[in-house]
């Protein structure tokens, strides 16, 4: 297979993961208290072997084509976390250096009382990622808490774009967003 028959195929089996496993349809309540006739628990695929093996390989990939060669990866804590862990091992296996980090909600009220976790040092470029991108609140939450650290963002990366404004808002502050798959491909109507 070449890149671009890689990159399709990656893409189209992530979609049949979400579909099988994140997507549910009914009436729910998001965090960012709107309410939708559908829900993407992207966890579900996220933390799976077979999702962490197609979102490592994915993510590599969209990396080189926006360009941006970070030093580390991460984003607010819980739905970044495999994201992260999976573009860092996937990275290793293909003889590239990147770390992964997590942002906490709030600071540790004891020990350190750090609020970014694991490897991530004044100066290093890094990508923000997320699992499900709405709002994008959380995104600009890690952003903010990078640059507090000292870290450049290059940008932010999502598995899914709900898009419902998100990624305007994270435009507008002035970072790229790039997003695997957005509700628009999976069937969903934002």
């Amino acid at each position: 297979m070449n890149s671009s028959s890689d990159y399709y195929y990656l893409r189209d089996t992530l979609k049949d993961l979400l579909l099988a496993r994140s997507v549910r349809r009914g009436d729910f309540v998001l965090a960012s208290g709107h309410r939708s006739s559908f829900y993407i628990d992207a966890r579900l695929t996220t933390m799976s072997g077979d999702g962490l093996a197609v979102i490592g390989g994915l993510g590599l990939d969209r990396l080189a084509v926006r360009g941006w060669a970070p030093r580390a990866v991460g984003g607010l804590t819980l739905g970044a976390d495999p994201v992260a862990y999976a573009l860092a091992l996937t990275a290793r296996r293909r003889g590239q250096l990147l770390d992964a980090f997590t942002v906490r909600k709030q600071p540790k009220d004891h020990g350190t009382g750090k609020r970014i976790e694991g490897c991530l040092l004044p100066g290093f470029p890094v990508v923000i990622v997320e699992d499900v991108l709405t709002t994008g609140r959380s995104a600009r939450d890690a952003i903010s808490a990078v640059e507090t650290e000292g870290g450049h963002v290059l940008g932010v990366m999502a598995v899914v774009d709900r898009q419902e404004g998100g990624r305007e808002a994270i435009e507008r502050a002035g970072y790229l967003v790039e997003a695997f798959l957005t509700a628009t491909d999976l069937g969903l109507s934002p």
